[in-house]
């Protein structure tokens, strides 16, 4: 199909930007919005925002964005940083850019060679990136695929293929006796991190680990590959950090501590143990297919079996890998650029919006949709502040920097944002925010409604409100954030929790900021490819750019309604029954393992006195008698007293007591964490401890809400 052709046949009705529109969702909204006793004044100033951000320009934003590749610490990535800072001062807003000197990867040299038994090379590789028609891949600036964080070194060995690499799978080789000490692991992407894939892969004595993208999970057994359609071609690849963001992300020399250019050396720390030591290496299909047909042993066990058009065998037997690793690690600096639209009456109390700028290539999806967003989010702030707005409370716009290689630019300045953060109220992440039509979010209990409210008043490109078409489409792909909590939300429209994989974890999981991310999905099987470019955008994600438009509005207005909200909309008895709701799963699992004793009493009783106590600070919310800032402050610590200060079992670093990226995860969210993860190892003795630091957090958090009374 033509450029024009694909053009020509997506047509949406005109309602999407239409005034009648913008209206009539409003009108929606005003039926009912938390937290103030008068939204008459509210509903025009949000009208006002509604009406600016534009689609034509987000197009324009995100052309401009992707022109030349922007890896982080690059010149380009610097010329994106000013490019995205003079569009803050444009809007009005204060505006800086704050450089980081941190510990990262570039790449010198990366070879695979394959080898059959009789010593016959199979394949070289890797091999360039390539599809007619997208000449994107022949800019001398993209980065030859490489893993950030992979160690470096030259190693020769027989091959296991490991499915997925989770930790199941791993445990399913062993069960076959298979060794994997000085073996190199083969697997697919999906399932789980990558960096979890490296992770258990050095655990059990690999000497390096190839992830290769599988046509049955982003490839031609999908649907039609780029250019003909949205998912991967054979030579694409998934490049993406293997750094264990589960023990922690940003800097790794700095864990806890700011990695400003001014830090000196002897504050670093060495990060031997906490981050890879193999050498790990993405790979194409079309690089996998010879190493993975040529190998021998067993066949794969059910389940295991990929797209690629041949039996799968285990290994080892059949092939030898030689790998070589070259990486480049610095000291290197990086850009986050900071936007203030200064709070009229409480500017201690801050909204943070945020999404990252960096990208393995061009990143039109990934980040840069979400950026185009969030500029066309600032043009509507910048425009009520030219008509003479304020907002009751401080916002902050943030495009972090070196979010691929480790959430690294928004964990520094988190980490050095300690009294700022004692008084944020809600953080606001987009990440990869357009690649289809499909409406989704994940936030904290305490903001999940407050996340369908929004949308609620926002219009669809589709018709009717974004809430609608989002409820109406309650699609497994529309659900796909992972996590081990049970869904007690009804008919509603699903909100998901949040794990890791974004930058809203440093915010949530270490500093217990409220958060919330969206995005807007589809069929995208260019991930962290070069082919993840303006030419894949416009003919597969949105043509139009609307559903840019539609994400722009979402978060702008979650922005403009939490700063300017009476009383913070907190929703802490829908938080308390998800806690009630993963205690009894966790009890239920703990009794099917055979984990025991463990007394939940204790527990269960903390999370009965953080719902009574929400209940009564529901009753304050809806009355404040004009105490609003003694009751917005109570509110906003009760997730400050989720977390713990020793943090979880042997990862101090995350310190959420309800949620957490997996250890063997890494993206999707593990609920009450401390508790979960030691019932899944069958440690009877950490899961009791850990019982106790979660009765003590709901507890202080319980204490915190019956301060509003």
């Amino acid at each position: 199909m033509s450029l024009r052709t694909a053009l020509a046949v997506f047509v949406l009705p005109a309602v999407c930007c239409s005034p009648a529109a913008l209206q009539l969702a409003a009108q929606r909204a005003r039926q009912s919005v938390p937290g103030y006793a008068d939204f008459s004044a509210e509903a025009k100033v949000e009208e006002k925002f509604l009406a600016v951000p534009d689609a034509k320009a987000a197009g324009e934003e995100l052309k401009e964005l992707t022109a030349t590749p922007h890896l982080a610490s690059t010149p380009e990535d610097h010329k994106t940083a000013e490019y995205v800072a003079r569009k803050f001062r444009a809007a009005g807003l204060e505006t800086q850019i704050v450089p980081y000197r941190v510990l990262m990867n570039q790449p010198k040299v990366v070879r695979v060679e394959a080898f059959d038994a009789a010593g016959h090379q199979l394949m070289s590789g890797p091999t360039r990136e390539h599809v007619d028609g997208d000449s994107g891949a022949d800019d001398p600036r993209v980065v030859m695929p490489f893993n950030g964080s992979s160690g470096s070194g030259d190693v020769t060995g027989d091959v296991v293929y490991a499915n997925y690499g989770r930790l199941e799978d791993f445990n399913e080789l062993t069960a076959e006796h298979v060794d994997l000490h000085g073996k190199i692991v083969i697997c697919r992407y999906g399932s789980n991190f990558r960096g979890v894939k490296a992770y258990i892969a050095e655990q059990r004595g690999a000497a390096g680990v190839l992830i290769y993208s599988d046509p049955q999970d982003d490839g031609y057994y999908k649907g039609d590959p780029w250019p003909l359609g949205p998912w991967r071609p054979e030579s694409g690849v998934q490049r993406g950090s293997v750094q264990y963001l589960f023990k922690y992300p940003g800097d790794p020399e700095t864990p806890g501590v700011a990695s400003t250019p001014e830090l000196p050396d002897s504050a670093r720390t060495s990060p031997e143990g906490d981050q890879p030591h193999i050498i790990s290496i993405p790979l194409s299909y079309h690089d996998a297919a010879p190493i993975l047909q040529a190998l021998k042993g067993p066949g794969v066990p059910q389940g295991w079996q990929g797209a690629l058009p041949f039996r799968y065998h285990l290994g080892p037997g059949g092939v030898r890998v030689h790998l070589v690793s070259q990486q480049d690690y610095q000291r290197r600096i990086i850009w986050d650029v900071i936007g203030k639209a200064e709070g009229a009456q409480e500017a201690d109390s801050t909204v943070i919006v945020g999404n990252h700028r960096d990208a393995w290539v061009y990143g039109a999806v990934d980040p840069s949709s979400g950026t185009a967003a969030m500029l066309e989010a600032v043009h509507g702030v910048g425009a009520l502040l030219h008509d003479g707005w304020r907002p009751r409370r401080t916002i902050l716009f943030c495009s972090w920097d070196a979010e691929e290689e480790g959430l690294i630019g928004s964990t520094e300045w988190v980490e050095q944002q300690g009294k700022l953060l004692d008084h944020a109220v809600g953080y606001f992440n987009v990440d990869v925010a357009v690649s289809g039509p499909n409406f989704t979010a994940a936030a904290v209990p305490s903001l999940k409604e407050f996340v369908r409210d929004i949308t609620r008043s926002v219009p669809s490109p589709l018709g009717g409100t974004v809430y609608e078409q989002w409820r109406a489409n309650r699609t497994a792909e529309n659900e796909r954030r992972g996590s081990n909590a049970p869904v007690i939300e009804g008919d509603e429209a699903h909100v998901g929790d949040l794990g890791s994989g974004s930058d809203f974890t440093p915010f949530l999981q270490h500093a217990g900021v409220p958060s919330t991310d969206i995005d807007s999905a589809g069929s995208y099987g260019v991930y962290h490819s070069t082919f993840d470019d303006y030419a894949w955008f416009i003919q597969n994600a949105d043509p139009h750019f609307v559903y840019l438009q539609e994400i722009a509005r979402v978060l702008g207005l979650e922005a403009v309604r939490m700063a300017d909200v009476d009383v913070l909309p907190y929703d802490y008895t829908a938080y308390a029954r998800e806690i009630a709701a993963y205690l009894d799963a966790a009890k239920r699992k703990a009794l099917d393992l055979g984990v025991e004793p463990l007394d939940f009493g204790p527990a269960q009783a903390a999370a009965g006195r953080l719902a009574d106590a929400a209940h009564r600070a529901d009753a304050a919310e809806a009355a404040p008698a004009g105490n609003e800032g003694k009751l917005n402050e109570a509110l906003r610590q009760v997730e400050t007293a989720l977390l713990s200060d020793a943090g979880l079992p042997n990862r101090p670093w995350y310190r959420h007591t309800i949620y957490a990226p997996g250890e063997y995860t890494g993206y999707a969210a593990v609920v009450i964490p401390g508790v979960n993860e030691a019932i899944d190892t069958h440690n009877a003795v950490v899961a009791a401890q850990q019982l106790g630091v979660l009765a003590k957090a709901l507890d202080r958090a319980a204490s915190a809400l019956n301060s509003t009374r």
